[in-house]
């Protein structure tokens, strides 16, 4: 193994992992949001329960963003290079 390409190797290892965990946090958050609308139910005002619903498709798009991203990272890594 080159040298680049160990460094390659070794950002694309950082780069996934970077994803990976805030990928994890944005669905722990979208988790979150969901899980106070059913404890709080009607207690919950609907102007309350709307900003709950966007902020939890926010933080799932947040997580599929991060997911795409580590997706098109490795794009190109299942491609059979023998001749």
């Amino acid at each position: 193994m080159s040298n680049d390409t160990t460094k390659d190797a070794a950002k694309k290892l950082r780069d996934d992992a970077h994803d990976t965990v805030d990928e994890a946090k944005q669905r722990a958050q979208a988790a979150g949001e969901k899980l106070t609308r059913s404890v709080r139910g009607d207690d919950m005002p609907l102007g309350e329960r709307i900003v709950s619903n966007i902020k939890e498709a926010g933080h799932t798009i947040s997580a599929e963003v991060d997911k795409a991203k580590r997706d098109a990272r490795h794009a190109g890594d299942d491609k059979d290079t023998t001749a």
